[in-house]
């Protein structure tokens, strides 16, 4: 069935306080609801905060007014929060400004998204009990209480208040104190919370509270919640990016430079998992009992083939350190009578209880996938498989303070990604002593002077000594027809054999001799002393910062993710808008013509911890389309005076239908 063709749009406004770099904005912006042939057309008339990198962000999020840089702490609040007098020339914000800031016109929508540090699961409970932090909480009522008197005369119809899910109680009486103030001027107001996720269908669960307030006289119909969809992986947004480090992708997408020590706890974090695989490693005198960090192989040296996989080709010099030549046989396994400290998969049988019952005398340990406990904030060192998706996307920079991270299957088997590999001791032995071509395997025998049989067979003759009979068989296995003449070279210490140059190491600052067809290790000056890979001087220092990479355990690079791919996965950008090959994708994308320039590259500045706070602290522009959508319809009703319509989603809230669709004076409304 196709819609009747539009033949009116309405414009509808909206306002933001503390607006970031302008996700809200962008979202609503992108809205398109409609009743019948009546359509809506967001507007934006302009957004405050304090910061001016992320005002000017907000002003490339697309078209509207441009943002305004205003601090909206009292002069209380401000020294309480900074520790410090303001600086010459601030002064408290009143409703002039902030009519100023909308260019005295009035929002039909306001979104509100006040500071969350105070109330977040990163801040410790003791902490955000500090008059710092509840100073902060606070700009919350006074964001409420500035928007009510600026438009006092013309209430503004709908209001969007979201937020951290704690602020429901570590603010309560802050949020008691808001929902008084808004029925005060009008309003009916619902508390919720709500996954930014499933309303944007993005690939990271991201829960939010969230407060919304509609003017009962202004707005009579019901106000319906958004449609969910379903959660996308992790894979789904970051397989359309470059590879990390593409310089065609621009600054946010390099890989963010860790200390070493942290690069090594990602590669043994679990992928799915977070910081507390690492409880599951054995320290002894402060070493892993259970794994070393040893340099890659190539051509797969010393490699141990799976017991259900292929091998490779079988060749003349098939020895461990030259191939994939080894292979991890199951069949050495116990079988289960004498399973001393055995553990069962979950979905296995046990094997005979016995009166003996202590986990050293028998298989009565069991793997239980359900150790999983109670929901907890996993974003400490969290490794993300590639086709899940990702937690909350918040401003902590880094693995170990809220940055998630990534197991990307993609770097296996490229050869630039052959640095360092996490392996156990059992499972590989990399001992380079393969083959008898490859140890001390002579040996000096000082009673060699007897000669062979007491008659000389290759004796050779010292120097100052006599010489045996000359007879007529003259050759070096009849006779002492040698001689150990010291003229005829000068050994010095690490001089390579002086003939053909077998098992020669040429020095770095030396050169080469000529290359021959036959050339190999042990035919000729064929091996060289390499500085570089010294394994000791290689490995950096603890706190040493820069970018590595490591394949874990499960074959994949355990990376953060990057600036470009947060801003992905919190939808300010869509990589198909810059990276699709489809031709018509690219059409569609240039007829649209939205003025969405947050889909650009770079934010402003240049330092990632900065762009990491400010998308962290951004709203995801889909899931505030999908809010838009409904409050847009809810208006569109409105104004056409329809009071009742059927809706497919559930009231906002269900508990509070009432409160939504009718007048109820001062009776309480959550």
């Amino acid at each position: 069935m196709e819609h009747a063709r539009i033949t009116e749009t309405r414009e509808i406004k909206h306002f933001h306080f503390c607006c970031g770099l302008g996700g809200g904005k962008k979202g609503f912006n992108k809205a398109r609801p409609r009743i019948g042939t009546l359509a809506g057309r967001y507007r934006c008339i302009g957004g405050i905060d304090v910061d001016p990198a992320a005002i000017r962000d907000f002003d490339n999020a697309g078209p509207g007014r441009p943002g305004t840089v205003m601090d909206l702490f009292t002069r209380e609040q401000y020294v309480t929060f900074h520790d410090k007098l303001p600086p010459a020339g601030w002064r408290e914000a009143n409703a002039v400004d902030i009519r100023r800031a909308a260019g005295n016109e009035s929002p039909n929508v306001v979104f509100i998204s006040s500071p969350c540090k105070g109330a977040s699961g990163l801040l410790s409970e003791s902490l955000s009990k500090t008059v710092k932090y509840q100073a902060l909480n606070e700009l919350t009522l006074r964001c409420v209480w500035l928007m009510c008197e600026a438009w006092a005369d013309d209430p503004v119809d709908l209001i969007v208040f979201e937020n951290v899910p704690r602020l429901s109680t570590r603010a309560r009486h802050l949020l008691d104190q808001i929902i008084q103030l808004l029925q005060r001027f009008g309003y009916a107001v619902a508390e919720t919370t709500h996954d930014c996720g499933e309303l944007g269908g993005l690939a990271q669960s991201r829960k939010r509270f969230l407060l919304v307030a509609r003017n009962t006289k202004k707005v009579p119909p019901f106000l319906y919640e958004p449609v969910k969809k379903r959660l996308r992986a992790v894979g789904d947004i970051l397989g359309r990016m470059p590879f990390p480090g593409d310089a065609a992708a621009g600054p946010m997408h390099r890989i963010p430079r860790l200390q070493w020590k942290t690069w090594v706890r990602l590669a043994f974090v679990e992928a799915g998992s977070d910081w507390r695989s690492l409880n599951k490693l054995a320290i002894e005198s402060g070493y892993l009992r259970d794994y070393l960090i040893v340099p890659d192989m190539r051509n797969d040296a010393l490699g141990v083939n799976n017991w259900s996989e292929h091998c490779g080709a079988i060749t003349a010099n098939g020895r461990p350190a030259s191939g994939a030549f080894s292979v991890a046989d199951p069949r050495c396994q116990n079988d289960g009578n004498y399973g001393q400290l055995g553990v069962r998969g979950w979905e296995n049988s046990i094997g005979t209880i016995t009166g003996q019952r202590s986990p050293i005398q028998g298989g009565f340990l069991v793997a239980d996938p359900r150790a999983g406990g109670a929901e907890t904030h996993k974003n400490v060192f969290r490794v993300v498989r590639w086709h899940d998706h990702a937690g909350t996307v918040t401003s902590g920079h880094g693995p170990s303070s809220g940055g998630g991270c990534i197991a990307d299957p993609r770097p296996s088997g490229e050869p630039v990604f052959s640095k360092f590999v996490a392996t156990k001791r059992a499972s590989y032995a990399r001992n380079p002593i393969g083959g008898d071509d490859q140890g001390a395997f002579a040996i000096a025998d000082p009673r060699s002077s007897t000669g062979f049989e007491g008659g000389g067979k290759y004796l050779v003759t010292p120097f100052d000594g006599p010489s045996g009979t000359v007879i007529a068989g003259s050759t070096t296995g009849q006779g002492a027809f040698a001689v150990a003449d010291p003229r005829a070279m000068h050994r010095m210490p690490g001089d390579a054999y002086l003939t053909g140059g077998h098992y020669g190491v040429v020095p770095w600052s030396g050169q080469s001799g000529a290359v021959s067809a036959s050339a190999g290790y042990d035919n000729g000056r064929w091996s060289i002393a390499d500085p570089r890979i010294d394994l000791a001087s290689a490995l950096p220092q603890l706190d040493e910062k820069l970018v590595a990479i490591i394949r874990a355990l499960d074959g994949t690079w355990h990376r953060p993710f990057t600036t470009l791919e947060l801003a992905a996965l919190q939808s300010l950008i869509d990589p198909d808008e810059h990276w699709s090959t489809d031709p018509q994708t690219q059409r569609e994308i240039q007829a649209a013509k939205l003025g969405d320039a947050l889909a650009g590259l770079t934010l402003d500045g240049g330092s990632d911890s900065a762009w990491r706070e400010r998308i962290g602290n951004a709203v995801p522009p889909d899931a505030a389309e999908a809010i838009a959508e409904v409050m847009g319809t809810t208006l569109l009703l409105a104004w056409t005076g329809e009071t009742f319509v059927l809706g497919s989603t559930n009231i906002w809230v269900r508990p509070v239908a009432i409160a939504l669709s009718v007048d109820q004076g001062n009776l309480t409304s959550y």
